[in-house]
């Protein structure tokens, strides 16, 4: 089992490589109340845990996007509340990254911030949505928009979930941990190379090797700006365009597959400002269409999709601020690029 640590509001371990139910069942010991969030269409085996010495609830909440909505928030908290939940109780989330940022906003809000634990089951909840503390809903408006930050008290992987999940699944993940390659850790470009979207779950010394890097990376950088003044930003290369994308398409795109193109358009216009080459922005474009990611989207939908940029989280007045590379494992902020240069990165991926 590997551990990385993450200094934020509080010190906590993330677990990798380990089973699931025996950590979490430690981890949960001697506490009254438990509530588990888990997915109506997916919940992994919970009896090991009903054998536990504790009020046990659990709550079946919509999938993916759907259920990051403040009216399952108020479902939630009506299900705390009638449970009699209190400070010294415990939240754990078992699920995709959309379980984790909601059990976690749940745990934040309820009585001012309670105990909670997350359980990631997705590959993009692994290595990004479950690591860092940042919790939330959506709003009509955007992408987890309404949030907080509230850290876990451990965050259990079992890479073993990888074995439940599709193909497209899988790619969606990996785009998040190709992403942390091209910000911080080239190694993590040079191993995801030697696998695809088909091969990469049966090779167990890649996964665990990619998830902990991946982890390495965002847990370094939440140590170091755990608010988002401006580090942390950084994790969020291809994301302004790819929550544009994924709002534009009503969610029915993957988180991963949305920041891929993200990913491709900011490359773009980082090459235009002769930031990085063409070699490099090549890169990006044959790694993610290794893991059949999409990295291009469809021409007709730029008037809509710009005016969403301004509602990016990093946005700040009129001011919209891209993360851009510099070199493979260097970024820098780009706020002050002009519409006539998102109109020509668009273009060029445009299909």
């Amino acid at each position: 089992m590997n551990t990385v640590k993450v200094s934020a509001e509080h010190d906590y371990e993330v677990l990798i490589g380990c089973d699931w139910s025996s950590v979490l069942i430690e981890k949960i010991h001697n506490r009254t109340r438990v509530a588990v969030i888990v997915s109506d269409q997916y919940s992994p085996d919970l009896s090991a845990l009903k054998s536990l010495d504790c009020d046990l609830h659990v709550f079946e909440v919509p999938d993916g996007e759907d259920g990051k909505s403040s009216g399952v928030l108020l479902n939630l908290w009506n299900w705390l509340g009638a449970a009699g939940f209190t400070r010294s109780d415990l939240i754990v989330g078992i699920g995709g990254g959309a379980i984790t940022d909601l059990a976690g906003f749940a745990a934040a809000t309820w009585l001012r911030g309670v105990d909670w634990i997350a359980v990631p089951t997705s590959l993009a909840g692994m290595v990004d949505a479950s690591v860092g503390g940042k919790t939330g809903i959506n709003s009509e408006y955007g992408k987890n928009l309404i949030g907080a930050f509230h850290s876990p008290l451990s965050v259990i992987i079992d890479p073993s979930f990888l074995e439940t999940l599709s193909k497209r699944d899988i790619s969606a993940g990996m785009a998040e941990v190709i992403k942390c390659g091209f910000i911080a850790d080239p190694e993590i470009l040079k191993v995801a190379a030697q696998c695809d979207a088909t091969s990469l779950v049966s090779n167990k010394t890649a996964v665990l090797d990619l998830i902990t890097r991946a982890v390495t990376v965002k847990a370094t950088v939440v140590s170091a700006d755990f608010k988002e003044s401006f580090a942390r930003e950084a994790l969020n290369y291809g994301h302004t365009l790819g929550h544009a994308i994924e709002k534009y398409s009503k969610y029915q795109m993957r988180h991963g597959e949305a920041v891929a193109i993200g990913m491709v358009f900011i490359a773009e216009l980082a090459s235009a400002r002769s930031l990085i080459d063409a070699q490099t922005v090549q890169m990006h474009r044959d790694l993610l269409t290794r893991y059949e990611l999409p990295t291009t989207f469809e021409r007709s939908a730029w008037q809509k999709l710009a005016p969403l940029l301004s509602l990016d989280k990093k946005a700040r007045g009129n001011t919209i601020r891209f993360v851009a590379l510099d070199g493979i494992g260097s970024t820098l902020r780009l706020d002050d690029l002009t519409s006539d240069e998102l109109d020509a990165a668009y273009e060029r991926i445009s299909s």
